[in-house]
């Protein structure tokens, strides 16, 4: 025998919904309320599915040409190619820089490579927050050498930015390249 329960509404015995239809939306318990899902349980969505996680967005990949740099001089290094730019947060050009419009914490790459065999006592690269050091690498360079790292950074989501940055100690001025920079939102 088949049954067909037909209701609009179903409430638990304190008159709150548990589960309500209205329309083409159907509403399963209320704000504050946890629905528990057994461990064993499938959820199968053959739809579409939103609000479940976080977007990893804002994200921001670009890389540059060569930019000179002098002995011992922190320098900013240019960027001349935007590969991904999802929320419109890297100003490529007049300031080459990542400014994410949403607030919390970036997982952030920067890779830089000395583009000749000139052998060099250190070279390093940072990530500038608000144009000063904020995490940084260094490497020596033995022919064409890169020097690569990841942080995590916190922005406020409104003016906090991130640039590159790059310095050499050959003992005069070498060519220093953006091989990339990229970052993306990973959560609060």
């Amino acid at each position: 025998m088949t049954s067909i329960l037909k209701a609009d509404t179903i409430q638990d015995t304190d008159g709150n919904n548990i589960i309500n239809e209205s329309g083409n939306t159907i509403t399963i318990g209320a704000s504050g309320d946890t629905i528990s899902i057994p461990s064993g349980a499938t959820i199968a969505n053959s739809g579409t599915a939103t609000g479940f996680g976080e977007e990893n967005k804002p994200i921001f990949k670009v890389s540059g040409g060569n930019t000179s740099t002098s002995h011992n001089t922190w320098t900013k290094l240019g960027i001349s190619t935007e590969t991904i730019d999802t929320g419109s947060c890297f100003d490529l050009g007049s300031n080459n820089r990542f400014t994410p419009n949403k607030a919390g914490k970036y997982l952030v790459t920067l890779t830089i490579t000395i583009p000749s065999s000139t052998d060099t006592d250190y070279f390093s690269g940072d990530i500038y927050k608000n144009g000063s050091s904020h995490t940084g690498a260094n490497a020596i360079n033995r022919d064409y050498n890169s020097v690569s790292f990841s942080s995590i950074v916190e922005a406020n989501g409104s003016s906090d930015y991130f640039e590159a940055y790059g310095e050499q100690e050959s003992g005069g001025s070498l060519n220093m390249r953006v091989d990339e920079f990229s970052g993306f939102y990973i959560g609060n």
